[in-house]
């Protein structure tokens, strides 16, 4: 289990790191989206599109 939570927290921190200033809201959408079907997927065990959903809505609302 701490396995899969570092290689989560790994691939959050490299996909954010991924869109700095110059990014699109569509690049910060797919990255948010990707990044909550993995926390979905692991934390609630199956819940990838509802984690997908939030984590694009909060991708697109940062900047």
């Amino acid at each position: 289990m701490w396995n899969r939570n570092a290689l989560l927290a790994t691939a959050a921190v490299l996909g954010l790191a991924a869109c700095n200033s110059n990014s699109s809201d569509l690049e910060r959408a797919v990255v948010g989206a990707a990044i909550g079907c993995a926390v979905g997927q692991v934390l609630v065990d199956g819940r990838c599109v509802q984690g997908a959903v939030v984590g694009a809505g909060v991708g697109v609302l940062t900047d």
